[in-house]
């Protein structure tokens, strides 16, 4: 069983704590085992947001655990309390994975953690963060960025996305779908090239790709092009890619090549098809270019993202 433990300290917000409790206390597939064991880790009785809160146990925990969580802080002005500063550098020294929540990243960085990565946070505090804490590369333009075992989102709704990131590392594609359907949010959301996710639909009926992300998703084993695409939706190639950057944050030819792979990813995980069938119906065409493409976006080969995936309740590999 995975050790998630939360931080909780006066003056942290009750979105981003709440959050991580409804994420990661239930699984409601029933099929990943062992699932999370969730310790909210605190002083003593605090107060977050505007409510009262009595942790389940203290700030040492912290440095037991597997998953360190650090929600967002209200104030970025307000010194970071030396006894969380010491528990998140003990839990860091211990080899726990490390993640902020918006303005988490904040702590994270006072304690030395971001010192030399790349981190990210709510976009109305990028620039205090970069300011602040110079040893930190600030990427202000990505939902969240995966360092390996540190790791931080940007605001609100980015840690949603963050924290889906990190159940489809440790259980694959399908379990993070399933919690992302009872959150009732995408299962994935552009945010730049730092982060391997898809993109949504638009949200309103009458949009101009409302029905063009349904019907480019039933044909990805066809060797479509952006040309394809704008003729479906009835525009040209550059008001198609205007339409797009607005929707998804991409371009089309980047949004059509992550849900190819995000289909092999599927199929990979739930056939026993061969890479090079896996490659026609994703739209790859030849198991080499399925490859080339798989391994450069997730960061392990076909073969062993099945392996893993397919092993003992899958424990993740994406990047």
């Amino acid at each position: 069983m995975t050790f998630v433990a939360i931080a909780a300290t006066d003056g942290m917000l009750h979105f981003e704590v709440g959050l991580a409790c409804e994420v990661f206390t239930r699984d409601p597939t029933g099929q990943a085992d062992p699932w999370y064991e969730v310790v909210v880790c605190g002083p003593g009785p605090v107060r977050v947001g505007r409510f009262q809160m009595e942790p389940d146990d203290g700030l040492d925990r912290l440095a037991r655990a597997d998953t360190v969580i650090i929600p967002a802080v209200e104030d970025v002005d307000v010194d970071v309390s030396p006894a969380l500063l010491d528990a998140v550098r003990a839990a860091h020294a211990a080899g726990a994975r490390m993640v902020s929540l918006c303005t988490g990243a904040f702590v994270l960085a006072a304690a030395g953690v971001l010192d030399g990565l790349r981190a990210t946070t709510h976009w109305a505090h990028t620039e205090a963060l970069a300011a602040r804490y110079p040893r930190v590369r600030v990427d202000p333009d990505v939902l969240y960025v995966d360092n390996g075992t540190v790791l931080a989102s940007a605001g609100k709704a980015a840690a949603i996305d963050l924290c889906l990131h990190l159940i489809r590392r440790d259980h694959g594609s399908t379990v993070a779908n399933a919690v992302a359907r009872r959150l009732v949010v995408p299962p994935h959301r552009a945010g730049g090239q730092a982060q391997y996710v898809t993109t949504p639909v638009p949200a309103r009926d009458d949009h101009p790709l409302a029905a063009l992300f349904p019907w480019v998703l039933q044909r990805l084993d066809r060797p479509l092009t952006v040309e394809d695409l704008a003729r479906q939706a009835n525009m040209s190639s550059r008001n198609l890619a205007r339409h797009f950057r607005s929707v998804t944050g991409t371009t089309p030819l980047l949004w059509l090549s992550t849900q190819r792979i995000r289909r092999a990813q599927e199929l990979l995980e739930n056939t026993d098809d061969s890479v090079d069938v896996i490659a026609e119906a994703a739209g790859m065409g030849t198991a080499a270019t399925l490859r080339r493409h798989f391994h450069r976006t997730v960061g392990v080969p076909p073969d062993a993202y099945r392996r893993t995936f397919r092993a003992t309740g899958p424990a993740g590999v994406e990047p």
